[in-house]
């Protein structure tokens, strides 16, 4: 049994963040995430991928906030069990909770913090015969590395964000790049979508649109896509590739979290947004994409504002005879269980003082 103050059911950027605001309150933190490492979606579907609305960081890859999160929440020794699946909560006679995963591993605390993103993800896949068969072989849904494609022939299919971001990154690593929509418009950025016409009138990217891939040609590895031109002859183009990334989304879902007895609206949990962010379960909380409110915006920005709220009612539940005055690490510093402190500036407490 792995016993902690706040169990942390996913190790995104928001429940990474959670461990720093709970060490500030002397509280432990364990996480739960099914995938193999820490950082949720910025570490598995895309680490090189910039990031412009963190602030102080004009410009960061998701990979490297994971990486500066988790060397921010190093003095606090947070705990991690990856690569398991929640799967079932238990509420005890004394109002903590036990969490078990997919491989039985059991968890027990006071609360629970559920910052799981937007859930467990599947690509959304063409209908495209034989497509599982150059799965790993040719075909990806997820580019984790770009160095993957230095010097190879690249098809991307896709309207959205994700398709033109990648057209655009991979036209200075790939020998060549081809973005096929069955549209005209795209639905992505105005910006990128301006970039890329730039980019094909420089001859980086080869512009299909409107149209689709409709064969996937190979024997052991994948060796040609056949397109058709969705124009009045229907012209088809039989092109040599050596990866073809159909980026038409992920599909989030819950999981086994939606049968926890929690409010569900829209595949989100429903919760308190005037104080503290709890569901409808006392003790169990809901931060970042994963939850709902009115005039909720799914950004990591407001999954790190959500995290410190929720620490602090968080603190009040687990010592509801204590009174926890908050204290500015500018003037307090950061103490971490690990013996680490980093003193505040002595002008500044002079100053204060």
């Amino acid at each position: 049994m792995i016993k902690t103050d706040i169990l942390i059911i996913g190790a995104g950027p928001t429940g990474l963040f959670t461990v720093f605001e709970a060490g500030l309150l002397k509280l432990k933190c364990h996480l739960i995430d099914a995938l193999p490492q820490p950082g949720g979606q910025c570490s598995e579907i895309y680490p090189k991928k910039p990031i412009y609305d963190i602030p102080a960081f004009p410009e960061v890859l998701a990979g490297d906030l994971v990486d500066n999160l988790m060397e921010q929440i190093k003095p606090f020794e947070p705990g991690f069990t990856l690569g398991e699946r929640a799967e079932t909560i238990e509420k005890l006679e004394d109002d903590t909770f036990i969490v078990t995963t997919s491989r039985g591993t059991k968890h027990h605390a006071p609360v629970v913090a559920i910052a799981g993103g937007l859930g467990s993800f599947e690509p959304r896949k063409p209908p495209l015969a034989d497509i599982a068969k150059f799965e790993d072989k040719g075909v990806e849904y997820i580019i984790r590395d770009p160095e993957v494609y230095r010097d190879k022939r690249v098809v991307i299919a896709g309207g959205g964000d994700s398709a033109l971001d990648w057209s655009i990154f991979l036209a200075d690593v790939a020998s060549e790049v081809t973005l096929v929509h069955r549209r005209n418009e795209f639905r992505g950025a105005l910006d990128s979508v301006d970039r890329v016409k730039v980019l094909k009138d420089l001859g980086k990217i080869k512009l299909v649109t409107p149209g689709e891939i409709i064969q996937l040609n190979g024997e052991d590895e994948l060796e040609s896509v056949l397109i058709r031109k969705n124009n009045e002859a229907s012209e088809e183009i039989l092109l040599e590739v050596d990866h073809f990334i159909p980026l038409f989304g992920l599909s989030p879902k819950l999981g086994p979290i939606a049968d926890w007895g929690l409010e569900i609206e829209k595949n989100a949990i429903k919760v308190d947004n005037s104080l503290d962010y709890q569901t409808n379960i006392p003790g169990i909380y809901a931060i970042g994409d994963v939850n709902t409110y009115p005039g909720k915006l799914k950004l990591i920005l407001c999954g790190f504002h959500e995290a410190t709220l929720m620490c602090q009612s968080a603190y009040q539940r687990i010592f509801p005879d204590k009174k926890y005055v908050m204290k500015y690490t500018t003037v307090g510093g950061v103490t971490g269980f690990d013996g680490t402190k980093k003193e505040a500036p002595k002008a500044v407490v002079k100053a204060i003082d």
